[in-house]
This record gives C-alpha cells, sequence and structure tokens, in this order.
C-alpha cells in the first residue's frame, strides 16, 4: 500500500510540474511569436488604437515609441496636453477626453441636469475646438448613473443637453461618443448600459455627429450576443473597445470572448474607424501583451 500511495505521489506531481512547464512554454511562445510577427507589417484593416490608462506605469513618450514599433495608429483617451506630443510620433487619437469640469465626471454627466450648462460650455467652448485643431474626429462622453431616474428620463435629459453641442460638433466634424458601460460589475447605477437605449438616444438626438462607443467587454457582460448586435446597430457605432471576459485582462485564449471573428464581424460592416485595446495586461511586460492583443485583432 505505502509503495502504490508513494507512486502515486510522484507521478501527479510529476503530472502537475508537466502541465505547468507546457502552459509556460505555450504563453512564452506566444509572447515570442507576437515579437516575431510584429516585425511584418500589420494587414490594415483595423486602424489600432490603445488605451492610455491600461499603460500609466509606462512613461508617455516611451509608450508612444512602442505604439510606433507596434504598428499602432492611436493612443486613445488622451487630451490636449498629450495630443502635441503623440504628433512627434505621428500618432493621433482614435478617441480623445479632457479634465471634466469640476463635479462631473463619469458617474454624473448628461443625464443630470445641474451638469448641462458646465458641460455644454466644455464641449463647445474648449474640447470641440481642441480636438478638430489636433485633427481629433471623436471625443468620449457619458451618461451618468441613474440616481433613482428612470430610462425614459434619462434620456430625455441626455438629448437636451446634447443637442446644444451638436452645431459645434457638426461645424468642426468632431464626433461625440457615449460608452456603453456595464452597471453589473464595474459601474454599478451607470444609465447607458445596454445598447438599445444608447440607439435609442442616438435617434433623439438626431445628428451624424453623436454616436456610442461600443465597448465589447462591457457588452459581453450585460447583453452577450455581441457579433449579432454589432450588425445590427453598427450605423449607430463609432468606435470599439476591446477586453478580456471575465476579468478585462488580456483578450487571448484565457478569455471567453472570440476576438478575430468578432473584429472580422465589424469590418464586415464597413467600419473604418479604431479599436481601442482597453484590456488591463497581468503580465510584467505590458507591451508584450499589447503586441498580442493587436495580433489578435489584427484580421
Amino acid at each position: 500500500m505505502e509503495n502504490t500511495i508513494s507512486r502515486r505521489s510522484v507521478l501527479q506531481k510529476t503530472a502537475l510540474a508537466t502541465t505547468a512547464a507546457m502552459l509556460s512554454t505555450s504563453l512564452n511562445n506566444r509572447i515570442e511569436a507576437a515579437d516575431t510577427q510584429m516585425g511584418a507589417a500589420l494587414k490594415g484593416r483595423i486602424n489600432h488604437s490603445a488605451c492610455r490608462w491600461c499603460y500609466e506605469s509606462i512613461p508617455f513618450e516611451d509608450l508612444c515609441k512602442s505604439a510606433k514599433e507596434i504598428g499602432m495608429k492611436s493612443i486613445e483617451l488622451t487630451g490636449p496636453e498629450e495630443w502635441g506630443i503623440m504628433k512627434k510620433y505621428d500618432l493621433t487619437a482614435g478617441i480623445g477626453w479632457g479634465k471634466w469640469p469640476e463635479n462631473t465626471g463619469l458617474g454624473n454627466f448628461f443625464n443630470n441636469p445641474k451638469n448641462h450648462d458646465v458641460l455644454v460650455n466644455f464641449y463647445n467652448d474648449f474640447l470641440i475646438p481642441e480636438a478638430a485643431k489636433a485633427g481629433i474626429k471623436n471625443i468620449i462622453c457619458f451618461s451618468g448613473n441613474r440616481n433613482g431616474l428612470s430610462d425614459a428620463q434619462g434620456l430625455l435629459n441626455c438629448k437636451k443637453a446634447l443637442q446644444r453641442i451638436m452645431k459645434t460638433a457638426e461645424k468642426y466634424d468632431v464626433t461625440l461618443s457615449m460608452e456603453l458601460l456595464n452597471s453589473k460589475v464595474n459601474h454599478k447605477d451607470y444609465q447607458c448600459d445596454r445598447t438599445e437605449w444608447g440607439v435609442e438616444l442616438c435617434e433623439m438626438v438626431g445628428s451624424e455627429k453623436f454616436k456610442l462607443l461600443y465597448d465589447i467587454y462591457h457588452m459581453q457582460i450585460m447583453e452577450g450576443d455581441v457579433i449579432a448586435t454589432i450588425r445590427k446597430y453598427h450605423q449607430y457605432i463609432s468606435h470599439y473597445h476591446t477586453g478580456g471576459v471575465p476579468g478585462r485582462n488580456e483578450i487571448n485564449d484565457s478569455q471567453e470572448l472570440n476576438y478575430p471573428a468578432i473584429m472580422k464581424a465589424i469590418i464586415d460592416t464597413g467600419y473604418k474607424g479604431f479599436v481601442g485595446q482597453e484590456f488591463i495586461p497581468t503580465r510584467q511586460d505590458k507591451i508584450a501583451s499589447l503586441r498580442e492583443g493587436i495580433l489578435i485583432c489584427d484580421v
């Protein structure tokens, strides 16, 4: 009996060690393959971007250099203070933002009438003209949290504010994109948490310069059915974000979404905008994760 237990223990430990070695080798091979393949030109069917906040630990100019080496065209969720630096590296912002006025922000935005004047002035007098001057074609906005508002009232409140901005957006050829976020895991109580709510708002605002930022990670959590949704509502979408589900980490085979298939569906709609990588890298070498994400999406 002792020999049997001892032999079984050895076999189990050997199997665990072998599995760990295989996983490590597989991961290393993927990273090495990404480094090797990135030397070749990207296919050009996707305009690749990355969100600045996911790489905050990397000095900004170093991130710009790495983005350029990878073949990316954009570092997004950047503002006017960064756009000039990016021009040195022939980079743009696929979607930009600014330092929101005091007492406003992601959870306190257009669905709150108390914010309308300050936000309307911020976009009309500052952010839209600055974006146009820098050649930025897309800037982000948010609904805000419900805070007891019905969906209907939230739509009306957002519409009133946005329609005060559309003439400026049309004049400068800059699109405002409201981000779809999940209210289940990351952004409790956020109102624009379903594609159909966002689409209804687009119809109410009635301008080609107001559309949606379809965040694939967030909408997988809230709705699923990602490819069918993109096919149905693509005309209302001006920008896309990625992220692994669950966890919002790398978009490789460690998570449930089939990103190559999603990217092909996006291309099939005729989309010519940017796809922003918005996953939080778990590797120490964050740029290796970014390279891998770009290759996965470069279909």
